[in-house]
């Protein structure tokens, strides 16, 4: 899905790039700063759209019940992950290395910094699509071009620094843009209580709550990019992150408010198959094209700035790593070419949710591989409160991260590609992940975890 919508700081005070070192104290970001960043990420269209698809094939109740799973869900796991990224100040990217080794995390760097990108063109499609729906002469290929161009440099510190400010505006815009195209919708259409019941055709499944929660699952690199900003998080409002800004409260927007309102606009305008440009379609009926536009344009550029963002700093470290060290600036420009190519060359539409779908499989392991190390304390008793992340500080491999991780993604894979219970895929995912690592814990060896001689401090936690 990035200062604004990005973390505050690409550059440490001591000249060290935030992307592959943990955060000090000293650049830490204030409380206000960094909630108007995170913040930013509520704002996608993706949000409202996925609670109107599983509501026309689910019903209203069962996706609300998941809705409010999901709140919960997302808000008990989010805030374990805020507190250990703003004690230790690391990055998915270099948390990665604790988990699994060096070579290990350049596959979860990989796909964070692949996933971010889908993100980007999913969202950065939608921009295109109501740009050329209302700007007559501009095709959609040229309206995916001056997105893109818009984009890229937003991942610059300076015009961060810009940015934040600027959304302190914008999300109270973007929250009156949802009630005006409430408002609008029943103006346009009447108002019924019918949308709080609605089925699909043949009625809705018994167990529709649980496959709307599953598809819910499949946003759970939320929780990676959760580390991503928590980190800049100072470590006397840890408290304040957890429970708030990344916490329910966070999530009774992005998923609820959200949901909602995309359930709503919807089923009230009796759109016959729901996918992000109907959304888009029903809120240029009943805003008009250029409020519309605006909407749009706010919602997602929002949202964007953290998409690029995040693919640029995973993908500046993941090739960091492998020799090639280039500025943070040329892999914004990187990252948007590749996007600028899936946007005009593919109809992003058509895949995108089956690939998020499967790399959502890889996440889900990661984020209970992840829980399981925070709450054990096994990593404590051998290191103390040091952990150590430099690059020469971690092995190559950790037997217990990856036997953990790949197991439990292989098994994802092949229920999902089989069949043989492709509903529980997500579920059956994370257990199995959590529970091999914990196992793998009790027989854990220090030079799974370190190299004997580390030649950089490591982090406090």
């Amino acid at each position: 899905m990035s200062e604004t919508t990005t973390p505050p700081e690409t550059r440490s005070s001591d000249g060290s790039d935030t992307a592959t070192h943990a955060i000090a104290d000293a650049d830490r970001a204030g409380r206000g700063s960094l909630t108007m960043a995170w913040w930013g990420v509520c704002s996608a269209l993706f949000y409202i759209f996925l609670a109107a698809t599983l509501a026309i094939a689910y019903g209203t109740v069962n996706t609300i019940i998941a809705i409010v799973l999901t709140i919960v869900s997302y808000g008990v796991v989010n805030g374990v992950l805020a507190r250990s990224a703003i004690k230790t100040g690391l990055s998915v990217s270099l948390f990665s290395r604790v988990l699994f080794g060096r070579v290990g995390a350049l596959v979860a760097t990989a796909i964070f910094f692949l996933t971010a990108i889908y993100y980007a063109v999913f969202e950065g499609s939608v921009i295109a699509v109501a740009a050329s729906q209302v700007v007559g002469g501009l095709s959609y290929g040229w309206a995916c071009v001056l997105v893109v161009v818009l984009a890229v440099p937003m991942v610059f510190g300076s015009v961060q620094k810009f940015l934040d400010k600027l959304n302190g505006v914008l999300l109270p815009f973007y929250v009156l843009g949802l009630i005006a195209a409430v408002v609008a919708t029943v103006a346009t259409y009447g108002y019924s209580n019918a949308w709080l019941t609605y089925q699909p055709a043949g009625g809705a499944p018994g167990t529709g709550w649980f496959s709307a929660y599953v598809a819910y699952m499949g946003v759970w690199v939320l929780m990676m990019f959760t580390m991503d900003f928590a980190r800049f998080g100072k470590r006397s409002d840890v408290d304040y992150h957890a429970r708030f800004n990344f916490g329910i409260p966070f999530y009774v927007m992005t998923f609820g408010v959200n949901g909602l309102v995309g359930i709503f606009l919807v089923t009230s305008g009796a759109v016959a198959s729901v996918s992000e440009t109907a959304v888009v379609d029903q809120l240029i009926t009943v805003l008009g094209g250029v409020w519309a536009l605006l909407f749009v344009w706010v919602t997602q550029t929002r949202i964007n700035t953290a998409n690029f963002y995040l693919a640029t700093v995973n993908m500046q470290a993941f090739f960091d790593k492998l020799g090639i060290r280039l500025t943070k600036a040329v892999w914004a420009v990187v990252v948007g070419v590749v996007a600028l190519v899936m946007m005009r060359a593919t109809d992003v539409f058509s895949y995108i949710l089956t690939a998020l779908n499967y790399q959502g499989i890889f996440v889900t392991a990661w984020v209970g591989i992840a829980v399981v190390h925070i709450l054990s304390p096994v990593y404590r008793r051998m290191f103390g409160d040091q952990v150590r992340y430099h690059f020469d500080q971690v092995p190559a491999f950790n037997p217990a991260g990856l036997i953990a991780w790949f197991g439990a993604a292989i098994t994802g894979l092949a229920m999902t590609i089989s069949g043989v219970g492709a509903a529980w895929a997500p579920v059956a995912t994370v257990l199995i992940s959590a529970g091999l690592y914990a196992a793998l814990q009790r027989v854990a060896r220090p030079s799974w975890y370190a190299t004997g001689v580390p030649s950089a401090p490591a982090v406090t936690r």
